[in-house]
């Protein structure tokens, strides 16, 4: 792939070049554009994607769209599957799914029973199936969480050519194949899939022989070599975009969502944060591993494989800048960048009777783990206990999950569950230079519960275990001590209440 020079992805301060790539040059001319379900629940934010699109093209683009379900869509159709499950007749959250897709249609002037009847009939005979059989296989999770995607892309598709914008619908199975993961158990290998995504010169043609100025697709989904769907876990539609991207050597990765980008903390949670404007890719990677929501870590990872800059976009400001992640970042200073939070971690804490350090006693405890399909977030050790941090979005932390792993680690120690807990985390470059600035944000632990302290081992973060409940008064109380409008950094923005308008600020607060 060709190098990208810094002009390529460099954001100008003029609203202008900010709302635009520059011009596309032949040899790299795919641009990938993400949106998420805010991003493509109403009228309004359709027009702005195809306001976008046409930007685009005038520049001599060739755009690939990604789409995400409408918001909350895919929440209620987790609601269904359980509903389903649990052998409760279905059919007037189906009926209310339909009635929210056949509104937005209306408003778009698009035929509900052209472009979406056949994935509504499907939908509903497979929820009818799973209440009957009181059955739901990761295999038809799979299929029934789908569908959201399904449906706003065939809307979308639909709209964009009636707006004069010659549109190909592809189905996502149909380009991403899913790694065969034998070894992991099914829940993974449906739900939690990764895809092949080396640069694909056959995907790359048979996209650009299709007689079209625009390709719409799905995220979130992808199939097996024997046809089925799988998903790809949560932050599904940002990967989804990122492997469409390397895949097809694209220029860059757009992602579109309801914020201008990365900040310094989460700025519905905390409205002075500041808007991060360059991040290099460890350091994106690690803020979204800790907590950061704009984007998924493996998002992040699969674009920095193959250098494929991402510029984060705020649908409803579509004017503002935004973060641009590359590795033609500033360079910096060591510093603490942003201070995050995730909620919902479960502990893992065991007693170790005698030495912990006896021959493979820590080997032994996290084969367990790895035999139950469990990544290990965090670890801490003492002479007599182990703890071990689970993130609930790497992993399914269900009571039928953590029950038989506590049953077989109850034959190497004493275990128990400690939840709900969170990690503070202090994210930035070269944390370990920068302990003097530890020194000002210790005291606000005081009285506080901490279960860990964990240093990362790639000096990019700092993290605190503690309860839950404690996490957002952390996070703002710490952020309060490390930034202020005058922070010298070149990759600090403005504050998130001077970016965004006031109806957006007064949602947020909601």
């Amino acid at each position: 792939m060709p190098n990208r020079s810094q002009q390529d992805i460099e954001p100008s301060d003029r609203a202008s070049d900010a709302t635009d790539p520059p011009d596309i040059e032949p040899s790299s001319d795919w641009l990938v554009l993400k949106f998420g379900g805010t991003s493509v629940s109403s009228l309004e934010r359709w027009q702005t994607i195809a306001s976008t699109v046409r930007r685009r093209l005038q520049r001599g683009a060739r755009p690939l769209v990604v789409c995400s379900a409408l918001s909350q869509v895919s929440n209620r159709l987790e609601a269904l599957l359980t509903a389903a499950g649990e052998g409760e007749d279905v059919a007037a959250g189906i009926e209310s799914l339909q009635r929210d897709h056949e509104a937005l249609a209306a408003d778009m002037g698009v035929d509900v029973e052209e472009h979406l009847g056949e994935t509504l009939d499907e939908l509903h005979q497979v929820l009818e199936g799973i209440r009957l059989t009181g059955e739901v296989t990761p295999r038809l999770r799979a299929r029934v969480m789908s569908a959201g995607e399904m449906l706003s892309t065939k809307l979308g598709a639909a709209w964009l050519a009636d707006q004069g914008i010659t549109t190909s619908w592809q189905d996502a199975r149909e380009l991403l194949e899913a790694e065969p993961e034998p070894q992991v158990p099914p829940e993974r290998q449906y739900l939690s899939a990764t895809c092949r995504h080396a640069p694909d010169p056959a995907l790359r043609d048979q996209l650009a022989g299709l007689d079209a100025e625009v390709i719409l697709t799905q995220g979130f989904m992808a199939r097996l070599d024997n046809g089925d769907t799988v998903l790809l876990g949560r932050g599904g539609s940002d990967t989804a975009a990122a492997y469409f991207a390397t895949k097809l050597g694209a220029r860059q990765l757009e992602i579109w969502t309801d914020v201008p980008g990365m900040f310094t903390a989460n700025p519905h949670n905390v409205h002075d944060a500041r808007l991060l404007l360059h991040l290099g890719y460890a350091e994106a990677g690690e803020l979204a591993s800790k907590g950061a929501k704009v984007l998924h870590p493996r998002c992040i990872r699969a674009a920095q494989k193959y250098d494929v800059p991402i510029h984060v976009r705020c649908t409803p400001e579509p004017d503002l800048v935004g973060t641009v992640i590359s590795r033609t970042a500033p360079s910096e200073p060591p510093q603490v960048k942003a201070v995050s939070e995730r909620t919902g971690i479960v502990l893992v804490s065991m007693d170790v009777e005698g030495d912990w350090q006896g021959i493979g006693v820590i080997a032994d405890i996290a084969s367990c783990f790895k035999d139950h399909g469990l990544s290990i977030d965090l670890l801490a050790s003492s002479q007599t206990n182990l703890t071990i941090a689970l993130d609930p979005r790497a992993n399914h932390l269900e009571d039928e999950v953590l029950e038989p792993l506590l049953a077989d680690l109850s034959e190497l120690s004493e275990p128990r569950l400690i939840r709900p807990t969170a990690t503070v985390s202090l994210v930035g470059t070269g944390i370990r230079a920068v302990l003097h600035q530890w020194a000002t944000i210790l005291d606000v632990f005081e009285d506080e519960d901490v279960y860990m302290v964990s240093q990362a081992a790639n000096d990019l973060s700092l993290n605190f275990l503690v309860n839950e409940s404690s996490a957002d008064r952390l996070v703002r109380k710490i952020h309060d001590r490390l930034f202020n409008e005058e922070s010298p950094a070149a990759s600090f923005g403005p504050t998130w209440e001077t970016l965004v308008a006031p109806e957006q600020k007064l949602a947020a607060r909601r």
